[in-house]
């Protein structure tokens, strides 16, 4: 008896689903607002979207500033429309903070060095800069043309976490690129960590890093893990102690990206 009237709801149920769909329009699922912002594309003779903030537009570093005294310049090389690193003025990074972002950067190696493994045309993007020195979440840049070492910290990898997909690197003196999507960790009022870090990286156009949660801020020693709470950050340009000569930038622009 209990089945059969388990049956005849289902069967009620069913013919009112029905006369819903016979019902249903196009229209019924058509969203019309808010409508999406406009925005003019990269196309050819242009470096970035309508929307975004150029920090660096090729002639100065007016969008930056040194992690050693954050009221100083950022002291390195432009030339040519060229960023290059300057190892003995140290670090840099936006004077602006930010949350979650898409950004844009194109880098490129020295030929000929002759230094190998980490040594090889080091450098990295502190995806939040959390901190002075090398504080933060990092996407390594390095020579991984043709070049030996841990995968967990070659080029495209986030650095001592996570290795990429695939190895996209070209040869040392051609301009390479990076695209990432950064999605900011969120922390309770008391600290404790609600979500954590996301990113998505394309190295060259090739997708790298596929929206990989991070286990927490960059650590050279030992396991990453989330310690102290922080809000929006500035984004880090790393200016690596290794001897060889040192590498360029070109093209740097950020999008902002709701929570």
């Amino acid at each position: 008896m209990k089945n059969r009237i388990l049956l005849i709801i289902a069967l009620i149920i069913g013919c009112i689903y029905s006369v819903e769909a016979q019902n249903a329009k196009p229209e019924d699922t058509e969203v019309w607002s808010p409508v999406p912002a406009v925005v003019t594309p990269v196309m050819a003779g242009t470096n970035a979207p309508s929307d975004a903030i150029i920090l660096f537009d090729g002639k100065s570093l007016d969008q930056w500033a040194s992690v050693k005294d954050t009221t100083a310049p950022a002291n390195w090389l432009v030339s040519n429309k060229v960023l290059t690193v300057n190892k003995s003025a140290g670090n840099i990074q936006t004077k602006r903070s930010f949350g979650n972002y898409q950004l844009h950067i194109e880098w490129k190696i020295p030929e000929n060095i002759k230094e190998e493994g980490q040594s090889k045309g080091n450098s990295g993007i502190f995806l939040a800069s959390t901190g002075r020195g090398d504080d933060g979440y990092e996407l390594q840049i390095l020579d991984s043309y043709d070049n030996k070492t841990y995968v967990n910290g070659q080029a495209g990898s986030i650095y001592k976490q996570f290795p990429p997909l695939v190895n996209a690197s070209k040869k040392p003196g051609e301009w390479q690129s990076y695209d990432i999507i950064w999605t900011a960790p969120v922390f309770n009022p008391d600290g404790v960590l609600r979500t954590p870090a996301y990113v998505t990286v394309l190295h060259n156009g090739v997708l790298i890093q596929n929206n990989v949660e991070l286990q927490g801020p960059t650590k050279y020693i030992g396991k990453a893990s989330y310690g102290k709470a922080h809000g929006a950050s500035p984004i880090k340009l790393q200016s690596h102690g290794d001897p060889s000569k040192p590498i360029s930038f070109r093209n740097i622009w950020v999008r902002e990206l709701g929570s």
